[in-house]
């Protein structure tokens, strides 16, 4: 698990980047209201757990506190909490597979500079661990609709601006490439 953060911190860093707002305040009825709304899994965790998560997350600096004029405190998570929840829910995403196949290829190509080779091999790592196959060195593809989860890759790594995404309607040795993705 990224960051050595536990199963509470981890939640309450994927909730933060879902846009959920967790306000806090000193009035149990408005502390109820909140995890009242959340689901049956958040209701269940311990609230001593949840203080401690949170105190460690404000402590690592990836989240910060906000008062309202009502006297609430809001958490908010900052740049560097959105790394880690992004890697968190990066773990968990797969693309994934249709029905049936839209006959379009989805073509990712990226041309890296040495100089950020960890990077140039971390995505090709990635890109495989999500299913892609790999046509060339730095190009791969897959059948199915991944656009989302590849921009979602790109921010996570910030590699937009090597990266390149197309659909194809046809690649020569598609036969081949159809045997791969069990699509005959």
């Amino acid at each position: 698990m990224p960051g050595g953060f536990g199963e509470t911190s981890q939640k309450v860093l994927l909730l933060l980047l879902g846009g959920l707002a967790l306000g806090f305040s000193g009035n149990p009825l408005r502390y109820r209201r909140v995890f009242k709304s959340l689901k049956k899994d958040w209701q269940e965790i311990d609230r001593r757990k949840l203080q401690r998560a949170i105190n460690r997350l404000y402590e690592s600096h990836l989240i910060s506190f906000k008062t309202k004029p009502d006297g609430a405190v809001e958490l908010e998570l900052n740049r560097e909490g959105r790394k880690i929840a992004l890697r968190y829910k990066f773990d968990e995403m797969k693309i994934p597979v249709q029905k049936s196949w839209d006959k379009h290829w989805r073509v990712i190509l990226f041309d890296i500079p040495e100089e950020k080779r960890q990077l140039r091999d971390t995505l090709r790592i990635q890109l495989r661990r999500l299913g892609l196959r790999e046509l060339q060195k730095s190009v791969f593809v897959h059948p199915y609709e991944c656009r989302n989860e590849i921009d979602f890759l790109i921010e996570l790594y910030d590699a937009r601006r090597y990266v390149r995404f197309i659909e194809a309607l046809h690649i020569d040795n598609e036969l081949h490439l159809k045997k791969k993705f069990s699509l005959l």
